[in-house]
């Protein structure tokens, strides 16, 4: 090798022993086996196999759902851990992977799902139960860039899918989503209500013992929908769209009735934020009794494009509720909550749902089932391995940190040890993490 100034002096051969990449995975596949979702999985994907030989189809999908938390964008992406059979074990060829993702039909995927909460239900027992419950539902663009099934073109004049997608706000889980053409209309109530249920049925709480929350933006706001949350013992707090009618409510109100917002953190804003109650200035009988509609004005930013019912200089917002919450600031910062949401589904484009890897639509809908257990891997393994800032990391830094971190293996008396690199800045993260399994599998 060439001197390169600034640099060590470097002589590349072969002969390393024992060296493992990518060993802070391994505490992801440790996380699936201590919560039962492993299991779980290998008794979901059962029916759907044959034949009693050959790899266990759980087993099979939690391998890739590490590999997409571990930052795989394509099914082959799996020969990361396969190529280390020491760290890892015996994983799937590509090919049966392929097979394994073709076989989750409707039917797989209800019985994924299952697993999935109770694997959920044992994370929250160990402590991850945040004891507050907003659903953030959302829909995202998903771009293609070559003819797949059910892609098409979407309001942004791009091309591919549009998921629409649920999180619980205070953990980062990804409760559900459901995989849709670009075309899909991003309002279309049928679609929330499903992935409404959808998440409902992960959280190991009752709505009609425990408030949940749903929460979306405009695109959510129909009859249909907020009936549906009323059904199921569910508050819902929907952007509305600031129609003429509401603009000349809000534009015209004396300053009396507008008060000082409050951030997220409780903290006041500054002045030029304000909310209101205007329930009483609007119709909304056809929303059913105890929906309310709450106002927010503010200055823009500087630069932002103002538009027509900006009056003198603020910007109005509006949204309806049926929570029964006399503070009003509240209700405005609960529902400002949901930009948080935007994130989450940048966590999760980052994890293996900026690319749905198959020209087959039903494959693509497989890959999204991972895309969320992947997101609940790596949730998990924040809330109850890691302490700190790292346990409120991203996944690109939990990759760089912890992930990707490199080892050596050592078997001695017939025991196999992981030994991180020395001088890894987190390598002691690590190592803790790894201890802290058996604290909170057991409890």
């Amino acid at each position: 090798m060439q001197r390169n100034a600034g640099r060590p002096n470097v002589v590349v051969t072969t002969g390393g022993k024992g060296v493992a990449a990518h060993a802070g995975a391994r505490l992801l596949c440790e996380v699936a086996h201590e919560l039962g979702l492993r299991q779980g999985l290998s008794e979901a994907m059962a029916p759907t196999k044959k034949r009693r030989r050959g790899h266990d189809r759980g087993q099979v999908l939690v391998d890739l759902a590490v590999a997409i938390a571990d930052g795989a964008t394509a099914i082959s992406d799996l020969r990361v851990l396969a190529d280390q059979p020491a760290l890892f074990g015996d994983v799937a060829s590509v090919p049966t992977t392929w097979r394994t993702l073709e076989a989750i039909d409707a039917a797989a995927q209800e019985r994924i799902a299952s697993a999935r909460a109770k694997a959920r239900a044992e994370a929250w027992a160990a402590g991850l139960d945040p004891g507050f419950y907003v659903i953030d539902l959302d829909a995202t663009l998903v771009g293609a860039h070559s003819e797949k099934e059910g892609a098409a073109p979407n309001y942004k004049h791009g091309f591919g899918f549009q998921p629409l997608m649920a999180f619980l706000d205070a953990t980062g889980e990804p409760l559900a989503a459901r995989l849709r053409p670009g075309n899909a209309a991003p309002g279309n109530a049928e679609d929330h209500v499903i992935v409404l249920d959808e998440a409902l049925a992960q959280l190991p709480i009752d709505p009609a013992t425990s408030e949940v929350i749903a929460r979306t933006d405009a695109a959510g706001c129909s009859h249909r929908f907020t009936e549906a949350c009323r059904e199921r013992n569910v508050r819902f707090v929907v952007g509305h769209k600031l129609s003429a009618e509401v603009a000349a409510v809000v534009t015209q109100m004396p300053k009396k009735r507008w008060h000082r917002a409050i951030s997220a953190d409780g903290a006041e804003e500054s002045e030029s934020a304000e909310v209101a109650e205007i329930t009483d200035l609007v119709d909304l009988s056809h929303w059913g009794e105890g929906t309310r509609m709450i106002a927010r004005r503010e200055l823009p930013h500087p630069g932002a494009q103002l538009t027509f019912s900006d009056v003198e200089g603020y910007r109005y917002q509006v949204f309806i509720t049926d929570h029964q919450e006399d503070d009003i600031c509240f209700l405005d910062a609960l529902y400002r909550g949901r930009g948080r949401c935007e994130r989450r589904i940048c966590d999760a484009k980052d994890t293996g749902l900026a690319n749905l890897p198959s020209a087959s639509f039903a494959i693509n809908a497989a890959w999204l089932v991972l895309v969320l257990i992947a997101g609940d891997l790596l949730v998990w393994m924040k809330g109850l391995c890691l302490e700190g800032e790292l346990a409120r990391a991203e996944p690109k830094r939990l990759r760089y940190t912890l992930l990707h971190t490199a080892g050596v293996l050592v078997r001695s008396a017939r025991r196999t040890t992981l030994r991180i690199a020395e001088g890894w800045p987190w390598a002691d993260d690590l190592v803790a993490a790894f201890t802290r399994l058996p604290n909170w599998s057991s409890a």
